[in-house]
C-alpha cells in the first residue's frame, strides 16, 4: 500500500507532539521535583524505577489489547486518541504539583507519575505499531520509520529549546509557575497534533495482525530473538540520553555557571540544547539519507556509537583541563552526541520493524504491538533505570538544589561537580560500548536478509 504524502505528514506530526510530551517529562521531571518542589533525588529516581516495573506488566497486556481491537476505526485509533487525551490531562498535573510537603507530596508524585506512564502507554504502542500495518514494503517501513523518528526528534529539539526560557518568560519569577503553564501548552498541542494523526492515517484493511493470549503474547515476546537483540540495545543507547538529558541541567546551572558568574545559564542552557536539537535533526534528515547511499543500516549504526562515545570524550576531556565554561567549545561535542542519537532512533525503530517480518518467517505470526510494546516498555524502562541512576549520584555527590527559591544559585563543592562530570560522560560511554559489543555479536538483519525475508513474505501472500 503506496502512502501518500498527506498521511505520511500526518503520521509525522503525531511524532512531533507525542515527543514533546514525551521530552518534557523524561527530561524535566527529576529536576523539577528535586530542585523545585524539594525531594530527595534518590526518592524521585527510585519511583521511576517503580513506575517502570509496573510498566513491565502494563505495556504488554496493553500490546494484547490493541491486537485485540475490532472497530470501524481500526486496531490503532481508538486507543491513540483516548491514551492522548488521559495522558495530556495528566502531564498538566506532573507539572502543577500542589503546595504540599513531606509525605503528602512524595504520594502524589508516585501516584501521579505511575498514571502518567499508564496512559502514555495507551497511545505510544499503537502509535509506532501502525508503522508495519499500513505499509508492506521495507521501503516504505524504512522510510515511515525515518519520518517518525526524524518529527519525534524534532518535538523533543523543541523541548529541549524552548523549556527553560519558557518557563522564565511564563513564569514570572517562579519556575514552578513557569513549569505548569508550558506543560499545559504542551498538552493542548499534544491533543491537536495527535487528532490530525488519526483522522489521517489508517492501517490496511488486512494488517496480518494476529490477537494474542497474555501466554502467547510473552512467547512471542522471546521467540523473535532479533527483536531481543534491538529491545537491548535501545535499553543501552536510551539509558546514555537519559542519564545525560537529566544531568545537563544541572551541569549548566552549578559548573557552567560558577564558571561564568553573571551570566544567565538558562540562556547558555538553552543555545547548548538548540544547537543540540538541530544536529539531532540533521542526523536523522541530512546525516544518515548520505551514509545510507554508501553504507548498510548495520555499518551506520556502528559508525553513530562511535560518534556518540567520541562526542561524550571530548566533554570530559573538556571538563579535566578547565574549559568547561566555554561554550563554543562544548558545542562541538554536543553536536557530535545529538547527531549521533538522531541516527540510532532511527536505526533503532527501522532495525524493530524489519524484526517484525523476521518474527513472522519464525513463527508464523506478525505482532506488531506486541514487538512495538516492548520499545515502548524498555524506551520508558531505560529512562526510569537512568534517572534512578541519576538520582542516586546526585545525592551521592551531595548536590544541593534551589528548592524555588529566588536569588544567588547554590554553590556546590569542587568534588560535587567532578562527581557531576563523571556521572554524565563517564556512564553513557560504558553503556555505549555494551551495545556496540552486544549489537556485533548477536544482529544479522542485513539489509539483504531483510529483503530476503520481504521476499519470502510477499511470496506466502
Amino acid at each position: 500500500m503506496k502512502l501518500s504524502a498527506k498521511q505520511e505528514a500526518a503520521f509525522g506530526i503525531g511524532a512531533v507532539g507525542k515527543d514533546m510530551v514525551y521530552a518534557l517529562s523524561s527530561s524535566y521531571v527529576m529536576y523539577y521535583y528535586q530542585d523545585i518542589i524539594g525531594l530527595s533525588a534518590s526518592f524521585v529516581g527510585l519511583i521511576l524505577m517503580i513506575a517502570r516495573i509496573f510498566d513491565a506488566v502494563n505495556d504488554p497486556f496493553m500490546g494484547v489489547l490493541v491486537a485485540k481491537t475490532k472497530t470501524k476505526w481500526g486496531k490503532f485509533r481508538p486507543w491513540l486518541i483516548s491514551g492522548t487525551v488521559l495522558n495530556a490531562f495528566v502531564l498538566y498535573a506532573l507539572f502543577n504539583a500542589p503546595h504540599k510537603e513531606g509525605a503528602a507530596m512524595m504520594a502524589f508524585f508516585s501516584i501521579i507519575y505511575i498514571l502518567w506512564g499508564m496512559t502514555y502507554t495507551m497511545m505510544d504502542i499503537p502509535y509506532w505499531s501502525m508503522i508495519p500495518a499500513i505499509t508492506d514494503t521495507p521501503a516504505d517501513t524504512e522510510n515511515l520509520s525515518v519520518i517518525g523518528r526524524t518529527c519525534a526528534g524534532v518535538g523533543s529539539a523543541l523541548i529541549a529549546m524552548g523549556t527553560m526560557l519558557s518557563v522564565s518568560l511564563l513564569g514570572g519569577g517562579s519556575e514552578r509557575t513557569g513549569f505548569a503553564r508550558v506543560a499545559l501548552i504542551v498538552s493542548v498541542l499534544f491533543i491537536v497534533t495527535e487528532i490530525i494523526c488519526a483522522v489521517s492515517v489508517r492501517e490496511r484493511e488486512y494488517s496480518g495482525m494476529e490477537t494474542a493470549s497474555v501466554k502467547d503474547m510473552f512467547k512471542a515476546l522471546f521467540s523473535n530473538d532479533q527483536a531481543l537483540v534491538v529491545v537491548l540495545a535501545i535499553v543501552l543507547i536510551n539509558s546514555a540520553l537519559y542519564l545525560t538529558s537529566n544531568l545537563i541541567i544541572y551541569f549548566f546551572k552549578y559548573d557552567f555557571g560558577r564558571a561564568n558568574p553573571g551570566t544567565d545559564w538558562t540562556v547558555s542552557y538553552t543555545l547548548f540544547s538548540t544547537v543540540g536539537g538541530a544536529f539531532q535533526i540533521l542526523g536523522m534528515m541530512i546525516v544518515y539519507p548520505i551514509l545510507r547511499r554508501k553504507l548498510q543500516n548495520t555499518q551506520i549504526f556502528k559508525t553513530a556509537l562511535c560518534m556518540s562515545m567520541a562526542g561524550y570524550i571530548i566533554i570530559l576531556a573538556l571538563c579535566f583541563t578547565g574549559m568547561s565554561g566555554n561554550l563554543p567549545l562544548l558545542l562541538v561535542p554536543g553536536a557530535l552526541v545529538f547527531a549521533a542519537n538522531g541516527i540510532l532512533s532511527v536505526l533503532t525503530t527501522v532495525f524493530l520493524s524489519n524484526s517484525v517480518d523476521y518474527g513472522q518467517l519464525k513463527t508464523g505470526h506478525r505482532d506488531e504491538s506486541v514487538i512495538f510494546s516492548m520499545q515502548t516498555f524498555v524506551v520508558k524502562a531505560a529512562s526510569g533505570v537512568s534517572v534512578f541512576a541519576a538520582g542516586l549520584g546526585l545525592d551521592l555527590i551531595g548536590l544541593v538544589g534551589n528548592s524555588d527559591q529566588e536569588g544567588p544559585v547554590a554553590v556546590q563543592s569542587s568534588s560535587t561537580l567532578m562527581g557531576l562530570r563523571l556521572l554524565m560522560t563517564i556512564l553513557p560511554v560504558i553503556l555505549l560500548a555494551a551495545a556496540m559489543i552486544f549489537f556485533i555479536r548477536r544482529f544479522k538483519l542485513t539489509d539483504k536478509v531483510v529483503e530476503e525475508n520481504a521476499a519470502k513474505l510477499k511470496r506466502q501472500r
